[in-house]
């Protein structure tokens, strides 16, 4: 059977409100602009890079209503070879709020979670 050979995932995520989201992202999370997405002047969607992590955030446009919940039953992990109490207090320092607080797992990974404006969630686990 044939089983494909993947490299890197990227996320695309939709959000309610682009320019808190990208607040969020690059000042609270720490995410770095990669490139800024326009149309007809407006700003539409931004790439953002954190190492060979990659999320692109664009703005809900509304076709399938703005009150519909974002992020509820999807987790997405990025592994790192930081320090996640170093990381997990600087993102608490930058006005971030941690669900869940840096803890060893059973299985010997340590790990915290975080959500972001829009209910999208990511744990955070150490390599």
């Amino acid at each position: 059977m044939y089983r494909m050979n993947g490299l890197k995932l990227s996320a695309s995520l939709t959000v309610a409100d682009l320019e808190k989201s990208l607040a969020w992202y690059t000042d609270v999370f720490g995410f770095a602009v990669d490139r800024r997405y326009e149309r007809e002047g407006k700003l539409i969607a931004v790439s953002l890079q954190a190492g060979e992590v990659r999320v692109l955030i664009t703005q809900d446009d509304g076709k399938k209503g703005l009150d519909r919940v974002k992020g509820e039953g999807f987790s997405m992990m990025i592994t790192t070879g930081e320090n996640l109490d170093d990381l997990a207090a600087g993102i608490k320092s930058r006005g971030g709020a941690l669900e869940s607080e840096p803890a060893d797992t059973p299985w010997g990974m340590r790990m915290f979670r975080i959500k972001d404006p829009d209910g999208f969630r990511y744990t955070i686990a150490s390599s």
